[in-house]
């Protein structure tokens, strides 16, 4: 069965359009509450980031869970990651995020964690959506959620933080700007680094309700650059909105993604004989990686699906280039400041600046066009489109690589050409860019 209202990270929109109302985040929390307390009514957690609709929101699942007989932990501000690990720890029955993650402060969402810390499977969120078409009713009085106030939430994530690292791991010496996106990290994050030694220097930090990703974090890396080399910096730590992603910063202000967080991660432990991608990281990535004798597997796009690869594979380093990464050997989900700190440790093993731990890996010039089509379709169902990716292929050899895939939000394709040369790439991709647009119009 398809979903009405989950996508691949919950449930997101625009707030104050239907499905991201009071109302439904009501009925969402009850339905909620009726799937995950089936077995024996239990403990619900509650954390959100810092957008203003946050407190709307917190309120309404709050009394949706209650009117279904579940007990509510209210966390307050908590990156995401850390919700995933609380639940986990305090055997709760389910986590809540209320985020919109790197998006604006006028979208906001809903994410989901099971008893284990991990992303609901689909059959419980189709659980959850069948309760959803139900009336709503509420349990006898005396069987009435209770909710309380969390107050040492980030005490304990901070030190389950500093746990995922060796105890000889010391930042003293080192500078960092730290880069919270005015979200959710900014009550744990500075004090995980400087707990370790460090010199910590802050941005985004100063969150109003309204100023989450706006021109910080990881989206928008400019910021911590100028930060990083006008402070001489070691390094840089660019977090996003909930806390999941990752983007870094070297003392030369130069930018590394989550393909180059991926490559120093692994190359620098023992991870096994295989990294999960996904079909947008970068083939000098992959070709990096083959180098030091791992195979770079990928998935499609989306952390949920790496999670998905990595869990049958056994495996547990994955993540996507936008800073997404997932060491299941540290914990369940994306956690950007665990991340920042097997990097760190890195560092630390390898005795030089995080400049040079990256040395080894050369990304390849990547160009992405979206060309705006009538409707979402596979543009490989359509022979011409499907010959001239094979001519483009053929032209650019095992050097290069072209990706085409159609947009999940939108009536998009997305044509993605990678090679060693970038005005090759610029010819290919637009060349493909027009076939799409001529023959996918009559589709």
């Amino acid at each position: 069965m398809s979903k009405k209202y989950f996508g691949t990270d919950g449930i997101r929109g625009k707030v104050g359009e239907h499905p991201i109302t009071p109302e439904f985040i009501l009925k969402l929390g009850w339905a909620a509450g009726r799937v995950l307390g089936k077995e024996n009514a239990g403990l619900v957690l509650i954390g959100k980031d810092t957008r203003i609709s946050g407190y709307m929101f917190e309120s309404a699942l709050e009394a949706g869970l209650s009117a279904a007989g579940m007990d509510i932990r209210l966390l307050g501000p908590m990156p995401t990651p850390a919700i995933a690990y609380l639940t986990r720890t305090l055997y709760a029955s389910g986590g809540i995020v209320i985020s919109a993650s790197h998006n604006r402060y006028d979208d906001n969402g809903i994410k989901f964690f099971s008893g284990k810390g991990q992303k609901l499977p689909d059959e419980v969120e189709l659980a959850i959506e069948a309760e959803l078409e139900k009336p709503m009713t509420t349990v006898e009085s005396g069987r009435l959620g209770k909710a309380e106030r969390m107050e040492d939430a980030g005490g304990r994530y901070i030190e389950f933080c500093k746990s995922t690292v060796s105890n000889n791991l010391s930042l003293k010496g080192l500078t960092i700007v730290v880069d919270c996106a005015n979200g959710a990290t900014y009550t744990v994050a500075p004090f995980v680094f400087r707990e370790l030694g460090a010199t910590v220097i802050k941005l985004g930090m100063e969150p109003d309700g309204f100023n989450i990703n706006e021109k910080c974090g990881s989206v928008y890396p400019k910021t911590l650059q100028q930060k990083v080399l006008s402070e001489e910096a070691d390094l840089g730590i660019a977090l996003d909105g909930d806390g999941d992603r990752l983007i870094m910063v070297d003392h030369k202000g130069e930018v590394l993604d989550g393909d180059e967080i991926l490559y120093m991660i692994a190359k620098s432990r023992k991870v096994g004989d295989v990294v999960v991608g996904t079909v947008m990281s970068n083939l000098g990535l992959e070709h990096a990686l083959h180098e030091k004798g791992i195979q770079l597997k990928r998935a499609s796009v989306g952390d949920r699906y790496v999670l998905e690869m990595l869990q049958e594979g056994g495996w547990t380093l994955g993540g996507e280039t936008s800073g997404h990464i997932l060491c299941l050997d540290c914990t369940t989900t994306g956690d950007g400041i665990v991340t920042a700190l097997q990097v760190l440790m890195a560092m630390q093993d390898a005795d030089v600046s995080l400049h040079d731990l990256k040395r080894g890996m050369d990304k390849y010039p990547q160009r992405l066009v979206n060309v705006r089509v009538k409707q979402r379709s596979d543009p490989m169902s359509v022979n011409e489109v499907k010959a001239a990716v094979a001519e483009t292929q053929s032209r650019l050899g095992r050097s290069g690589r072209v990706l085409l895939r159609p947009s999940g939000t939108e009536p998009v394709i997305r044509v993605m050409v990678e090679g060693q040369d970038l005005d090759v790439v610029d010819d290919v991709a637009e060349y493909l860019a027009g076939v799409v647009r001529d023959h996918m119009s009559k589709v």
